[in-house]
């Protein structure tokens, strides 16, 4: 497996990751989750597309075979009065194709992202996940993450 930046030609692929990624926490909560509404493919692609080119940005993608397997979005993000944080890197997005969960492929990606963001002097990491998403979290847990806050939505 060759964990690797992304390129403009992997974007229908990563697009399609995103897309399912978007589906995936809309079915968790459908009120707190954006809708991928009719084409969530060509508008995740077109958004990691400008993320590919952001310096305080990295799209890493897994391939095994020639085939693109899963993805990881991070970025370094500035401190925050609002969330009572300094700047800190953020693993903003992470998935694998469902037929390569438990590959290695996840891991792999995610550890690809810390380093980038400690290459570029980041002290910290940090990421949201969806309080359904038990897979994600023991992932996290086993690379060291640990729960910091709880968000709680209410709708009106």
């Amino acid at each position: 497996m060759v964990i690797r930046s992304a390129i403009a030609a992997d974007l229908p692929v990563v697009g399609r990751l995103g897309a399912l990624l978007m589906r995936l926490h809309h079915e968790f909560d459908a009120e707190r989750f954006l809708s991928p509404g009719t084409d969530p493919e060509r508008g995740y692609a077109w958004f990691l597309g400008t993320q590919i080119e952001d310096e305080h940005s990295v799209v890493l993608v897994a391939e095994l075979d020639g085939q693109l397997i899963g993805y990881v979005y991070a970025a370094i993000e500035p401190l925050s009065w609002k969330e009572l944080r300094d700047e800190a890197g953020f693993i903003h997005d992470i998935v694998v194709e469902p037929s390569h969960r438990d590959s290695g492929a996840g891991s792999l990606l995610l550890d690809a992202a810390i380093e980038w963001l400690r290459s570029r002097g980041m002290a910290r990491v940090m990421l949201w996940t969806a309080e359904q998403n038990t897979g994600g979290q023991r992932l996290f847990a086993r690379k060291g993450f640990r729960r910091t806050m709880v968000e709680m939505t209410r709708e009106l």
